[in-house]
């Protein structure tokens, strides 16, 4: 990877002049408008503050809101151009506030007049001050249009490589003829795919292979391909593995996980949360099913592990972050941590008292087996956790600035925890990056994190915006040293899979999985090593030229010498044999087998071969030394003349096929979308 490093983006800029008007000396009243102070709306941190006039640069936020300085007053009428509205409660804020928390407000390029008048009693009652008015010139670009409809298919065909498992020549018509927002809205609207869940209980084994299978059906029929995308980069988000020995036991409820991230692909991040919280899989992987209140007899404690990860991997990270994904610094120019061990020690208590779903919330085999009369519900694994008040940390419960009080329900408690992550500061920009990472690009501007942060902020969390946001910006159609990513193993696959139909001789799909570094991709969906997925959202390869320029390439995380042999082999093996396990017993031919009549078809015209494959799996990215290279290696394979048999014929016109793919999915432009 060839990185630039980033160029600084374009921030507003507001120029504040303050002018007071009616102005009497101080003296003579009892109450008045000091000065008004800038703020940022999303932190509440000061901007800068006025008495008469200055200048204010807003480079780190564009939403912001005015506090008028006020002593000696009840309440401030403000009154601009359109509206006139009355604030009771200090810091006194031009548009509203509910104590300390400011209303964001996204001020478009113009001239405001905002007029401050300080009365002694509350609502406007009692004695007037004398009026300050502040003339508000703001400054600044409008927002950056949205990209217009592709130009060309390569264009078409990149934007279709972020946003599904790899583009297919329906797709490339469609958004070419309706352009990126619309293909984005008619996405939103597709059906969703059939369920991982029913497809895997067609099958016979009913392991963890048929997970993968129903993962790999849908990523390569299904027409909801957004959707199913955005479900797999939220399973990198939020990680649970069948690498796992204990949730391997239950793969069926792996299949239904991946439907509860499909049902939420298009929804709230809040809604999410709560079914991540309470799926019995998570609850395995992460421990706190079964978790108990603290007993100081035998000196338990509630465990800690899903508290401490819900903080720092599903919603706000390690540090505090500016709106733009950049860590916030305290005076000494030091991050700020986002929690310390007493609040995991507390939010722990709130995952006190939740287990299977079972007939009886007071029965301890219930509790610890999901278990009545020695029978177990086959599809416990497949229902939300329930609440056993009996087991439940009845104490208060202090975390991140909120108490719960004592003597509060189960469900009561984790409703309150779950809501007061979800309005943090920190969640916008942490989910938000990550999604850019996963879809678009690695190193996202300062501006393309705040673009995204503030759709999922101004949407309540709604992934729909979130996700619209992350493809439209225009950064993410950008081609250049610093865009793109390295594409991850699976999506290789399923890139290739698809441009190249594949069908599945059984209909099982028999993917084998494709973990193994040494023998196939060292990757597969739903089998990562940890929590912490297969790769770090802030990874950078040691001394490599990405790190000396403080730029990150979390996929290379998983590349070494190792795997770069595995991962060729793997697709040599791929391309001429086929994927997957043979079809069926008796049968020789892997299950899942290309169809490459069009390029056999070509295999006498090497140019017009190499410029078909090319194009179908790195969009145009390939550049005319890498095609003359790739040319001159299938040239090199001869195709036998008329005297030979048909056989022999077929077999050399195959081979020349099958190199032309393999030495474009080994290539940098393929293994890295710009």
């Amino acid at each position: 990877m060839n990185f630039r490093q980033p160029t600084k983006p374009s921030f507003l800029h507001v120029v504040a002049l303050l002018m007071a008007a009616s102005w009497a000396p101080h003296g003579a009243f009892a109450q008045s408008i000091d000065s008004f102070t800038v703020v940022n709306a999303d932190t509440g941190a000061d901007i800068a503050t006025f008495t008469s006039s200055g200048t204010v640069s807003i480079a780190r936020t564009p939403r912001i809101n005015i506090r008028a300085n006020a002593s000696g007053v009840k309440s401030v009428v403000f009154v601009d151009a359109s509206t006139t509205r009355t604030e009771n409660t200090a810091p006194y804020a031009y548009k509203g506030n509910s104590g300390a928390v400011y209303a964001p407000w996204s001020p478009a390029a113009g001239t405001y007049f905002i007029n401050a008048k300080p009365y002694t009693g509350r609502g406007g009652a009692g004695t007037l001050g004398p009026v300050a008015t502040l003339t508000l010139t703001v400054v600044g670009a409008a927002p950056p249009p949205p990209p217009p409809p592709p130009i060309t298919r390569n264009e078409a065909a990149r934007f279709l490589a972020q946003a599904t498992f790899g583009p297919v020549d329906a797709d490339i018509d469609r958004l070419m003829a309706i352009g990126y927002s619309a293909w984005i809205d008619e996405q939103f609207a597709m059906p969703r795919s059939g369920t991982h869940l029913a497809f895997f209980e067609t099958l016979n084994d009913g392991n963890d292979k048929e997970v993968v299978a129903a993962f790999w059906r849908n990523a390569l029929t299904g027409r909801d391909q957004l959707r199913l995308r955005m479900a797999y980069a939220l399973s990198q988000i939020f990680v649970i593995s069948l690498a796992d020995g204990d949730v391997d036991n239950y793969d069926s409820a792996v299949a239904a996980w991946l439907d509860m991230l499909n049902m939420h692909s298009f929804g709230k991040y809040r809604a999410l949360l709560q079914a991540v919280s309470l799926s019995p899989m998570m609850g395995i992987y992460l421990s706190h099913l079964a978790n108990q209140k603290a007993d100081a007899e035998s000196g338990r404690v509630p465990d800690e592990n899903y508290a401490r990860e819900i903080m720092q991997l599903f919603s706000i990270g390690l540090v505090e972050l500016e709106l733009d994904g950049r860590p916030r610094l305290n005076a000494s120019g030091a991050m700020i941590e986002t929690y310390t061990p007493t609040d995991v020690s507390e939010l722990a208590k709130v995952f006190t008292g939740w287990s299977w779903a079972c007939p009886s919330t007071t029965e301890r085999s219930c509790f610890l087996r999901g278990e009545l009369n020695n029978r177990k519900d086959p599809d416990r694994g497949l229902k939300p956790m329930i609440a056993y008040p009996s087991y439940h940390s009845p104490e208060a419960k202090t975390f991140l600035g909120k108490t719960i009080p004592a003597g509060t329900s189960a469900a009561d408690s984790l409703r309150t925890a779950l809501d007061h992550l979800a309005a943090h500061r920190n969640v916008g920009p942490f989910i938000g990056r990550q999604l850019i990472q996963r879809f678009t690009t690695s190193n996202p501007s300062p501006a393309y994190v705040s673009a995204v942060a503030r759709a999922f902020n101004d949407s309540g969390g709604d992934f729909r915006a979130t996700l619209k946001a992350v493809l439209m910006h225009p950064e993410a159609r950008v081609v250049g040293d610093t865009s793109g990513k390295v594409r991850e193993p699976v999506l290789r696959l399923s890139a290739f899979m698809r441009a190249f139909p594949h069908r599945s001789l059984s209909g099982h799909y028999e993917q084998e999985l494709t973990d193994d570094p040494g023998t196939a991709l060292g990757q597969a969906p739903l089998h990562a090593p940890s929590v912490f997925n297969f790769y770090r959202p802030g990874y950078a390869a040691p001394k490599s030229n990405s790190a000396q320029r403080n730029l990150v390439a979390p996929e290379l995380q998983i590349v070494n010498e190792t795997s770069v042999a595995g991962y060729v082999n793997f697709m040599r093996d791929s391309i001429s044999r086929g994927v997957g396990f043979p079809a069926g017993a008796g049968l020789t031919r892997r299950d899942l087998q290309g169809d490459y009549s069009a390029e056999l078809a070509l295999a006498t015209d090497v140019p017009a071969l190499v410029d078909r494959v090319t194009t179908r799996l790195t969009y145009g990215a390939v550049g005319s030394t890498r095609r003359r290279e790739i040319i001159d290696a299938v040239s090199s394979i001869a195709i036998p003349g008329s005297s030979s048999s048909p056989t022999q014929i077929s077999a050399a016109k195959r081979q020349r096929v099958n190199a032309a793919i393999l030495l474009t999915v080994a290539a940098p432009e393929f293994l890295v979308i710009k």
